[in-house]
């Protein structure tokens, strides 16, 4: 009778560990185990290792059955249209290249924001098989984030609980997607508010704070006095939505918090109170750095800055340490001006208008300072009267403007001026100065671009073309041609698709890239329009709204 080979006869079986030691070290780098001898050892690991994964599946306990998760919310908003959802996506599919020319063919993924803030507009759901898609553009593109979790709605936050990729998702809406309390729930409002995370109570502050201010601020004040610094800055922040004369005496009190952040907030808040105690301190002190001289020739401002920030000062939010390389003197001086209400200086300065005040010469190489923190003021106090000043003629020399120094500042006061008006100052100075600073003032203005900045444009990538250049000098503002101009410019640019005859002056081949790149303007400006046209509404019988 033939025993079974006893158990030293039979070669020895492999751990999981010695396994995994083998696979991460390599073969070659450790002596081959007993089991593996006479036989190629990476063959024998590999073999080892399919039994060893066996046996540790079979030999698993199943595990515990898990509850089901609640279903997704219903989303309320109408279906897409088919054609819209097939555009949809072509535009999630699309993905960039390796670096190469696009040649004529258009971006997709830049066209995605403007689709997917439009679909939105127009009170569309997404469609269920592309939210994963949707979530994974999401991932890949902040500047996405807002209109992609819009326009995917309530089931995309479901999926974000079950998935860590997408856990972005719950942190970029207001309390993680949870709902909050409504108006009629007092006592679940102070149970958030009191034991609620912190993501869950700025959702609930901003909600209310666009509801009810004054009963925001009130919530606010309940605790205020026991949190931390960092968490009174942020909803103090929540303060700037519906900013009212009423919000006063609780910012009056953050201007003594312990935090200087908090402090300096406050002292912002309460500077864009025209009506506020602390501008009106501003304003004094402001006046009395600033006058005219009326008994020079012309009409002159002359500046005395401060000597010293007192405690007074600090605790109005001037920061007393100047910036490395700036004086202290012209940087007190510019906080005071920055913060004073702009109505102070035609009373001051003799009644005269903002227009006339920037064109007054200002004495001892102040201009500069002085007309820089007009230019803040203006902004941060949404002023197009002296926005309006202190840009001066877009035609202007160098179109510095009597104020505004900087390409940055010129943007920031456009902001503040209608849409329209906006449109028309940029096209002016493009019809003077050409393109090549004008990128940042185009990227100011609403979509699409009204015509007489959508022609100044074409207009000036035409003179570009007949110069000679090649066209990527160009390539942002092109760009953004694409995604601004109207789609009804596409008949007037199709001429321009065509390879001109080259000059004596201009670079080789030059032509032919120009006409590649107007062809793929023209492309992407029609394939705009079919975007707008499969979003629209069948039954509507007008004509629809050019994204």
């Amino acid at each position: 009778m033939n025993a079974t080979p006893a158990a030293a006869d039979r070669p020895a079986e492999a751990s999981w560990e010695e396994l995994v030691t083998l696979a991460l070290l390599g073969t070659e780098r450790r002596t081959p185990p007993a089991w593996a001898a006479g036989r190629e050892v990476p063959v024998a690991v590999l073999d080892a290792a399919a039994v060893a994964t066996l046996r540790r599946r079979a030999g698993m306990r199943p595990g515990r059955a898990a509850a089901r998760p609640e279903p997704a919310a219903p989303d309320p908003r109408s279906p897409l249209p088919p054609a819209a959802a097939r555009r949809l996506a072509a535009l999630l599919a699309d993905r960039p290249g390796g670096g190469g020319r696009r040649g004529a063919a258009p971006d997709l993924m830049e066209l995605l924001p403007q689709w997917l803030a439009l679909a939105g507009a127009r009170g569309f759901a997404a469609p269920a098989e592309t939210l994963p898609a949707l979530l994974d553009a999401a991932r890949g593109r902040t500047d996405l984030r807002p209109a992609a979790l819009a326009f995917a709605g309530p089931r995309a936050l479901w999926l974000a609980r079950l998935n860590p990729d997408w856990r972005f998702a719950l942190r970029s809406v207001p309390g993680g997607g949870a709902a909050l309390p409504g108006p009629g729930e007092p006592e679940r409002t102070r149970q958030v508010w009191e034991e609620g995370l912190f993501a869950e109570r700025v959702a609930l502050l901003t909600a209310l704070r666009a509801r009810r201010p004054a009963a925001a601020r009130e919530l606010l004040a309940t605790t205020w006095g026991t949190e931390r610094a960092e968490d009174r800055l942020m909803f103090l922040d929540s303060l700037r939505s519906g900013l009212g004369a009423s919000d006063e005496p609780f910012l009056e009190r953050a201007l003594t918090d312990r935090s200087r952040n908090v402090r300096a907030t406050a002292a912002e808040l309460l500077s864009a109170l025209p009506g506020s105690a602390l501008a009106a301190r501003m304003a004094a002190r402001a006046g009395s750095c600033v006058a005219v001289d009326r008994t020079r020739e012309t009409p002159s401002i002359v500046v005395e800055a401060p000597h010293e920030c007192d405690a007074s000062m600090e605790r109005d939010g001037v920061v007393p340490k100047a910036p490395a390389g700036r004086g202290e003197r012209s940087w007190w001086l510019g906080q005071l001006v920055e913060a004073a209400p702009l109505g102070t200086w035609p009373r001051r300065l003799g009644g005269r208008t903002p227009e006339e005040i920037v064109a007054l010469p200002v004495t001892d190489d102040w201009r500069d300072e002085l007309h820089a923190a007009w230019c803040r003021a203006a902004v941060r106090q949404r002023d197009p009267g002296w926005s309006r000043a202190l840009l001066g003629a877009p035609s202007a020399p160098e179109a510095g403007g009597p104020g505004a120094v900087s390409l940055a500042e010129r943007s920031k006061l456009l902001a503040t001026l209608a849409p329209a008006e906006r449109a028309g100052w940029v096209a002016g100075f493009i019809a003077t100065h050409g393109l090549s600073e004008a990128f940042q003032l185009l990227g100011v203005c609403a979509v699409p671009w009204a015509g007489p900045l959508g022609r100044a444009v074409v207009d000036a990538l035409d003179i570009a073309r007949d110069a000679g250049s090649y066209p990527w000098s160009f390539s942002g503002v092109m760009g953004l041609a694409e995604r601004c101009l109207d789609p009804l410019e596409a008949g007037r640019l199709e001429a321009l698709t065509a390879i001109p005859d080259e000059t004596e002056h201009a670079a080789p081949g030059a032509g032919g890239y120009w006409a590649e790149a107007f062809q793929r303007l023209v492309t992407t400006l029609r394939l705009r329009a079919d975007m707008t046209a499969e979003l629209s509404p069948p039954e509507s019988g007008r004509a629809p709204t050019t994204p």
